[in-house]
């Protein structure tokens, strides 16, 4: 039988959902549990966030916290699109593939999806769907949707952004940036949150704080307020509007506070480096994809896999190459690196 210690000690590489709170952020939650507060967002805490925000993605930005990465997805696609418009992403978006169809069912909203090598779209991939303007046959393209870091662990460049979102502009389109691992982006570009995302010409991000150390804690940020009008009237709508929203905005306002988001995600990053070149090094494994961010792609034989998935949790993510995905987090330790690794290298001997 599992003890209670067991199951709070026990390591995995399945996701940076997995991982704990960190303790700065929970003294922040803390502190915002003093006396009484103005609910539904009027609180003073929500106004400091406001102001950070503003400090790190430019004097127009507004926030919205919301409970989750689906939620801030769906409130910010509804108000960047008209009850006629669709929206462009990857094959691979999360807004596609795992989010249990919430925007067609909750926004009602077309996905116009486009199958990439990489995770990443570019204007020329985007020019796939974004057509048939004016056909009253067809949803017409509104929006596109890029996720940084994507799905499959790669990171855009400024650059890469900016051809993007200049590109639909021309066409009348705006651009969403899905940012659950937005920090793990930045570090991996060596920049500000403003650099890839404002400054780039993105309308609005979701930006994540839960798999950057936070329990609860996602947010809507209007970069553009008239790409992306309504907001304030979707989230409640939406059912994401948080009544004690204190307690959301101190986890984002203390991410933002003293570089936490940087120092959790060059953490993250740096162990899933450590990882890619540990497992990189083991006769018979293939690294899939580059580790740009906090992700590593292998591909392992099926019967290595389901014996080291008996020992640590992570996901297989492509049945027919035998492709996996391991996920490092703030409180991954060289430890955890070290005893994956061995395992790995074990398991693999077994099989040869």
């Amino acid at each position: 039988m599992t003890t209670s210690t067991q199951q709070a000690t026990w390591r995995g590489f399945a996701s940076d959902n997995y991982a704990g709170v960190h303790p700065e952020i929970l003294d922040a939650i803390v502190r915002a549990n003093a006396g009484h507060q103005v609910a539904y967002g009027d609180d003073d805490i929500t106004s400091a966030l406001n102001d950070a925000i503003k400090d790190h993605f430019g004097p127009v930005a507004e926030v919205f916290p919301v409970f989750n990465g689906t939620g801030a997805n769906v409130v910010a696609l509804q108000a960047m699109t008209r009850r006629w418009e669709a929206v462009v992403c990857a094959a691979t978006a999360h807004v596609n593939v795992d989010e249990g169809g919430a925007p067609e069912h909750g926004a009602g909203l077309k996905l116009w999806t486009i199958p990439t090598p990489d995770g990443k779209l570019t204007p020329e991939l985007i020019d796939t769907q974004a057509w048939g303007f004016g056909d009253v046959h067809r949803a017409q393209p509104g929006a596109v949707t890029i996720t940084q870091s994507t799905e499959l662990g790669t990171v855009y460049t400024v650059d890469e952004i900016r051809a993007i979102t200049d590109h639909a502009h021309r066409l009348g389109m705006r651009v969403h940036l899905d940012g659950a691992r937005l920090a793990n982006a930045a570090v991996a570009l060596g920049t500000d949150l403003r650099t890839f995302t404002t400054d780039a010409g993105v309308d609005a991000i979701s930006f994540g704080g839960t798999k950057n150390g936070a329990m609860l804690s996602e947010a809507v940020v209007i970069l553009d307020p008239v790409a992306a009008p309504g907001v304030d009237y979707l989230r409640k709508s939406s059912m994401q509007l948080a009544s004690k929203m204190r307690f959301i905005s101190a986890q984002l306002l203390a991410l933002l506070t003293d570089d936490l988001w940087r120092r959790n995600a060059t953490h993250a990053n740096a162990m899933a480096h450590e990882l890619a070149s540990r497992v990189a090094a083991i006769p018979g494994v293939t690294i899939a994809r580059p580790s740009q961010a906090n992700a590593v792609f292998a591909i392992l034989p099926a019967d290595v896999t389901a014996r080291l998935q008996e020992r640590f949790r992570f996901y297989t993510w492509d049945q027919t190459t035998g492709e996996v995905r391991w996920m490092c987090s703030w409180d991954t330790t060289t430890e955890d690196v070290d005893a994956f690794a061995a395992a790995i290298a074990e398991e693999m001997s077994a099989t040869h």
